[in-house]
């Protein structure tokens, strides 16, 4: 064997061996962070939500006592532990407003719509 041969595959095998070797690495990182990434990007979610409603005079309080009442009325839920605003439809008009809450009860997360009719809102 050349001595070139030698110094082609020792170099050969090298790349190969830390092209591998980050690949793995890039694979747990993209893991470890996800977590991170996915409540990130709910947070964005959910702040963008409140600042769509607040933009167009909804009010917090009002929205999210509906969502309670509706998450109790189709849900059964006696006890509620989070409630998101995750999306606000505003159609033309104000009885065709709509607004998208995430609940979680003890029997897990669940999505309820809320729509406007007469300036009350209530389950959709």
């Amino acid at each position: 064997m050349s001595v070139l041969l030698i110094v082609l595959l020792v170099v050969l095998v090298l790349v190969v061996g830390l092209g591998a070797g980050g690949y793995i690495a890039m694979g747990r990182r993209t893991r470890d962070g996800e977590g991170e990434l996915v409540a990130s990007l709910r947070r964005a979610e959910r702040e963008l939500a409140q600042a769509h409603a607040s933009d167009k005079g909804w009010d917090r309080a009002t929205l999210e006592e509906a969502a309670r009442a509706a998450a109790i009325q189709r849900l059964g839920a006696t006890e509620i532990a989070s409630l998101r605003l995750v999306q606000v439809i505003d159609k033309p008009g104000t009885d065709s407003d709509q607004a998208v809450f995430r609940v979680e009860t003890e029997s897990g997360e669940h999505s309820i719509t809320l729509g406007r009719t007469g300036g009350v809102w209530g389950a959709a």
